[in-house]
């Protein structure tokens, strides 16, 4: 038996890997931007870090620092239980 046929082989098929390009990090506009807050009776600004189907967009998605998207899930929970944001995306927006 050669030491060649030990070694698992690799596949060629897949190709060599492709670099991403530079992507810009997102930055939090809660930390960038002092004037905006976080409120619960404000759902147009929460809208933003809900989906189409009514889940919280995480934050390596949005942006947000992890202070501020745990304020916006605080935020989002406490609108939704006043019926500010529909729970599900389903829901009739008003």
């Amino acid at each position: 038996m050669c030491a060649d046929e030990r070694t698992p082989q690799r596949s060629t098929s897949s190709g060599p890997r492709k670099k991403r390009p530079f992507q810009r990090r997102k930055v939090c506009r809660f930390c960038a931007d002092k004037q905006v807050s976080i409120d619960y009776k404000d759902p147009r600004t929460l809208r933003y870090f809900v989906s189409e189907r009514g889940k919280i967009i995480p934050r390596r998605i949005s942006g947000n620092c992890s202070k501020h998207q745990r304020e916006i899930t605080e935020a989002i929970k406490r609108a939704r239980n006043i019926a500010l944001l529909p729970i599900a995306g389903s829901h009739a927006t008003p």
